[in-house]
């Protein structure tokens, strides 16, 4: 399908403006240029801000589209190749995945409490040696401890200390800077996918504990909260397919 002289510049001005472009968006632009030019500017919106740098602004994106709570496989290529377009390194990249594959801990930290009010064992008890040495290292390592922790430490205190390990790698070995460690972990418990109220706050609280400002946490919110373009990049080119599988002429 040729393009319109406005269809030519609204995709020359995405690609200037996100650096990218991509069949699905090829899609929506037949589709409807005006839904992606308002798009364009959505989404523009914490980029051009500039409280964080284009690396970063990557960096999140990568995080909320590799999140095991959506796996979104062309969109982590994507924001990807732009991180080392942007000057990322491979350690980096490989940090924002290994703090974003902790997510399937809220499984544990949501089930296990509920677990022990079933079995009449909501009062935790009390901690062993072995145990509050576990937690100390806990709270040394990553900053923090909450409710659920002392639950899972005393139901399985080996589980408990198998995933502080897998935990701690990117902090113990990783390049990012703690305060982007933790804006990591707030795209991924605020994204539109797992919405973990709890885990957000928490990591709001320690981000700005350690450096960031209103202006990064607001951004990294900002580009979380386009994740639901995929509804569109999914569906729109179905929905053409099948427009012209029915054979179907002229606009939609």
């Amino acid at each position: 399908m040729s393009l319109t002289d406005r269809q030519r510049e609204l995709r020359d001005a995405f690609i200037a403006e996100r650096g990218f472009w991509a069949p699905p968006f090829e899609a929506i632009l037949q589709a409807d240029p005006d839904f992606l030019a308002a798009y364009l500017e959505f989404s523009s919106v914490p980029i051009r801000g500039g409280a964080l740098e284009p690396k970063v602004c990557e960096l999140i994106y990568l995080a909320v589209d590799a999140a095991t709570t959506h796996l979104h496989e062309a969109g982590t290529r994507a924001h990807i190749q732009a991180a080392l377009r942007h000057g990322a390194t491979r350690a980096e990249i490989m940090e924002v995945l290994e703090l974003t594959s902790v997510l399937g801990i809220h499984t544990i930290t949501m089930a296990v409490p509920i677990l022990l009010d079933e079995l009449g064992e909501s009062e935790v008890a009390t901690l062993t040696p072995q145990q509050e040495e576990l937690k100390r290292q806990f709270v040394t390592r990553r900053g923090f401890w909450a409710g659920p922790w002392d639950a899972v430490l005393t139901t399985d205190p080996a589980f408990f200390a198998a995933y502080l390990e897998f935990s701690s790698v990117p902090w113990r070995t990783g390049v990012l800077l703690p305060k982007i460690k933790e804006l990591i972990y707030v795209a991924i418990d605020a994204s539109t996918t797992h919405l973990h109220a709890d885990g957000t706050r928490g990591h709001i609280r320690l981000a700005l504990r350690r450096g960031a400002t209103r202006e990064e946490v607001m951004a990294v919110l900002e580009l979380t909260s386009v994740l639901g373009i995929h509804t569109a990049t999914m569906a729109v080119p179905i929905l053409l397919d099948e427009w012209q599988r029915a054979g179907q002429q002229g606009e939609l």
